[in-house]
């Protein structure tokens, strides 16, 4: 894409957005590269097709799961999607691949572990890399999940690069958060983030089958016992097992679904949840369009690598370099 004036950037995003209502998959994706582009001219080209696609969001169930390593998160989500697609659903997984620190790459290797539903009309599969969002999930996730419900998406399903303290992002996007959890007992249990826990609305147990069922059973007794005071309003968080590899307990796990957005639509919960993550994102945008700004500022760019290296060294105070940044960038702002 080039650079387009804004006139030109409103004709390029309504002709794209046109595209993606007509069920264009290559506009789709078009759509959502556009969207993580961190170039100014795709920013604007952007916001004017999110605009232009408001009208036709929000009408998706919005899933969000997260699990430790080696839970099946991916085979889980193939198993549940293509139970949904045989209601008569349409499925969108944004699948967020973990990003090296070192090098920026993903392996962004979802497709080849979903490869029965990545196959499905009524399927889309989105890999993206998280890069340095914490969270669990990309920056643009959150828009993303707008461009797939304009889409005629009415399952988005955000799968995070996996389970702790940082990865609870996800739950502030979503209208249920599934954790998935490996049969476990006694002190494994504890390994589990109490805070994630916390925030899930649906804890499911998988790899319930084989040598491993009754073990199953055991880990879903403990938590149900444990998690036995938890409510999220008038919701009391249940504990299902299943077994994704041989799709035993996926209708339950939607059942339930079902169950959840039943009851948060007729008490409020659901709208209510959704206001305060729209609040939420617009604080979110702000805290790392601020920090983009800041870091390309020529006047904090000039001293950053200089600082840096004090503060590695142990001769300037974090605090203090801190201070002389930000002073660096809000004199050139014209900040108090």
């Amino acid at each position: 894409m080039t650079d387009t004036a804004p006139q030109d950037a409103a004709r390029l995003a309504t002709q794209l957005a046109g595209a993606v209502r007509s069920g264009d998959r290559r506009a789709l994706a078009r759509a959502i590269t556009l969207i993580e582009s961190t170039r100014a001219d795709h920013r604007a080209t952007a916001d004017a097709l999110l605009a232009a696609l408001l009208p036709y969001t929000g009408n998706s169930v919005r899933l969000g799961i997260s699990g430790v390593p080696g839970v099946g998160k991916s085979t889980f989500i193939e198993a549940f999607g293509l139970h949904v697609i045989g209601l008569g659903h349409k499925v969108a997984v944004l699948a967020v691949d973990p990003s090296s620190q070192r090098t920026g790459g993903s392996i962004l290797g979802d497709k080849t572990r979903m490869v029965d539903l990545s196959r499905e009309a009524n399927a889309f599969i989105r890999p993206s890399p998280a890069g340095a969002t914490l969270g669990g999930v990309a920056r643009r996730t959150r828009e993303a999940m707008l461009v797939c419900e304009a889409a005629g998406f009415d399952v988005i399903v955000v799968e995070t690069v996996g389970v702790g303290q940082s990865e609870t992002a996800v739950a502030d996007m979503v209208d249920l958060f599934m954790l998935l959890l490996l049969p476990a007992g006694g002190d494994e249990l504890q390994g589990i983030k109490k805070g994630i826990v916390e925030l899930a609305d649906l804890v499911v147990v998988n790899k319930a089958d084989g040598d491993l069922a009754a073990t199953a059973r055991h880990t879903v007794a403990d938590y149900r016992h444990a998690l036995a005071l938890l409510r999220h309003g008038d919701w009391r968080v249940p504990v299902l097992s299943c077994s994704a590899f041989r799709k035993i307990g996926i209708d339950t796990v939607w059942d339930t679904i079902g169950e959840h957005k039943a009851l948060t639509e007729a008490n409020g919960a659901r709208a209510t949840r959704r206001a305060e993550q729209a609040r939420a994102w617009l604080w979110s945008e702000i805290r790392e369009t601020l920090i983009d700004r800041f870091r390309a500022h020529p006047a904090v760019r000039a001293d950053l690598a200089r600082l840096e290296a004090e503060v590695t060294a142990g001769t300037t105070i974090p605090a203090a370099a801190a201070h002389t940044l930000l002073g660096r960038f809000l004199d050139q702002t014209g900040g108090a």
